[in-house]
């Protein structure tokens, strides 16, 4: 039986996602920007917390970490490479490593390029993939720590994965990487679908994380940038796929 995922809105614009395993009653969050809204889940379902996962060491994905380790005891695991910023660990993984969540695999992917040492989780008997500030709906991290060729690589990385992925990304950002997306691709027919539904779902309250990595392959900029066709509209034909996405990437910053 696959974990059942919850979404958390926190702070103002974050997510963070337990990830419950109905078999065995355990508990995991993907990380932690604040214990209240984690708490308030955890007891409206009867679930205890048993683990935390972190992505990566900005203060607003893990500043709930201590709070909750002392409210619930859970156990930390997060990055070889962020272990010096990050709160303190109780396991520590690395990119290629996989662990043991309830007899479901986790695995430990590398996702460099909004900072170093970050890394996303990927359940694939749950079709998860948890990429925090890497890949995110309809945009990436912005380029804090790594390079574009690294952001790049992640990036192609997560598009390997099976199109019927989850992608359960970090932050509310969905509209207004949309409307960059179209600044890119304008006559992408699927954009402009996905589009008018983020607009719908916002003026709801709705949340538009997660989001499928088929819709992300047809409509997310930052993925598409090997595609002939988007070079053409970039007048970038003969550049490679990285310098594509630097200068998708570039475009984002100054939008």
């Amino acid at each position: 039986m696959s974990p059942e995922i919850v979404t958390l809105a926190a702070l103002s614009d974050n997510y963070d996602f337990l990830v419950h395993d109905p078999v065995s009653g355990r508990t995991a969050l993907v990380d932690a920007a604040d214990p209240a809204p984690v708490l308030d889940a955890l007891s409206a379902r009867g679930w205890t917390l048993d683990e935390i996962w972190l992505t990566h060491h900005h203060w607003d994905h893990v500043d709930g970490t201590a709070g909750l380790v002392e409210a619930t005891g859970a156990t930390v695991t997060g990055a070889k490479a962020d272990q010096h910023r990050l709160p303190p660990l109780t396991r520590v993984v690395e990119p290629g490593q996989s662990f043991d969540f309830a007899g479901h695999e986790v695995q430990v992917l590398a996702a460099d390029g909004h900072t170093l040492g970050h890394i996303a989780y990927h359940i694939p008997s749950a079709k998860a993939l948890f990429s925090a500030d890497s890949l995110m709906a309809l945009g990436c991290g912005r380029l804090f720590e790594g390079t574009p060729a690294q952001m790049w690589e992640t990036l192609s990385r997560f598009a390997a994965l099976p199109e019927d992925t989850m992608v359960y990304s970090g932050h509310e950002y969905t509209a207004s990487n949309a409307r960059f997306a179209l600044t890119i691709e304008p006559e992408n027919t699927a954009l402009i679908k996905r589009a008018k539904a983020i607009e719908a779902a916002r003026e709801k309250g709705e949340a538009t994380v997660p989001s499928p990595l088929s819709l992300e392959l047809a409509t997310n900029p930052f993925l598409r940038a090997g595609l002939t066709t988007v070079k053409q509209v970039l007048g970038m034909k003969d550049a490679t796929d990285a310098e594509v996405f630097a200068e998708i990437r570039a475009r984002k910053d100054s939008f």
